[in-house]
């Protein structure tokens, strides 16, 4: 039989792991900032003509824009992120680049966001992500209040998002020196709906657990997780692999716009599965019986509230 809880130490070591990469990463690299969270303004250009991303690069950089931000989004079209520019300075540089490159441009995509701006937004996502946060910690210590110490097992579950949410910032960390892959509105809305997809898979673990204590009193409390959890695998798995079997389809198969956003939740879905089965219910146990290793056959089980 598999024993999750047995193994508990060998999967907390790994999630070490893989967050001290994702937060070393994140101190080195940072985020590739959309335009929607730093000043600046971005455009997507269709050239008529194919051009060689560095001589449009030399082409911006003679025009004072060194530091602009150059990627191929398709055949002939090109995603630039520069300094913040007004209507005229775009016209400008478009003007421009026909002018030496002797091709036709069509401006795709324009948009412009002032500092102000950003930082309010950047206080809307941090305020979004807390309320989530305290909303879940306290449904949970409600939900499951005729357990015992049920702030532990919220405390849990947030530790499992925390989990799943530094993987995927630090992931995008090093995606965005590689490959300049940006973060934009897309991406908050893909963190929060994975914030939503592993409290879900940890609640369906935590209910398991409450269930079958209900059932066997005497049973030790690591034992009672564990066979929650293996009660549970069947479902967690056919329910998460079939979700990222979409996700990888749209990934492939959809367009560059959803790109992004399809990519943050085939991480995020991926970290969520995994923290459900090898972080949540394990760390219960660690807290409940102050083992990090083993199980001990002599740990009485938990007792359930009147």
């Amino acid at each position: 039989m598999l024993n999750f809880v047995k193994n508990r130490f060998r999967f907390f070591i790994t999630s070490v792991v893989l967050i001290v990469i994702s937060v070393i990463a994140l101190a080195a690299f940072g985020l590739q900032l959309g335009v929607e969270f730093q000043s600046g303004s971005t455009m997507t250009l269709h050239f008529e003509q194919d051009v060689e991303q560095d001589i449009l690069r030399s082409e911006l950089a003679a025009l004072g824009h060194s530091a602009a931000i150059i990627q191929r989004t398709g055949d002939g079209d090109y995603f630039i992120h520069t300094t913040e520019l007004t209507s005229e300075q775009k016209d400008d540089i478009v003007t421009s680049i026909v002018t030496n490159l002797g091709t036709e441009i069509q401006v795709l995509d324009f948009s412009s966001v002032s500092p102000i701006i950003a930082s309010e937004i950047w206080r809307n996502v941090a305020i979004a992500i807390g309320l989530s946060a305290v909303g879940m910690l306290l449904y949970i210590a409600w939900a499951f209040r005729k357990m015992p110490n049920p702030f532990r097992w919220s405390v849990c579950a947030i530790v499992a998002l925390l989990h799943d949410l530094l993987i995927t910032i630090g992931v995008f960390a090093i995606l965005g020196k590689v490959s300049h892959v940006e973060i934009d509105s897309m991406f908050i809305i893909a963190i929060l709906t994975i914030l939503g997809y592993s409290i879900n898979n940890t609640i369906v673990v935590f209910d398991r657990i409450r269930e079958n204590m209900g059932k066997a009193i005497h049973v030790p409390f690591e034992t009672v997780v564990n066979d929650s959890i293996i009660g549970t695998l069947g479902r967690q798995l056919n329910t998460s692999l079939t979700t990222i079997f979409v996700v990888v389809a749209l990934l492939v198969f959809g367009g560059t716009t959803i790109h992004n956003f399809v990519l943050v939740l085939l991480v995020g879905f991926i970290s969520g599965l995994y923290s459900s089965l090898f972080i949540s219910g394990p760390l219960l146990v660690t807290w409940e019986t102050g083992s990090l290793r083993g199980t001990s056959e002599n740990t009485p089980g938990l007792q359930t509230s009147p």
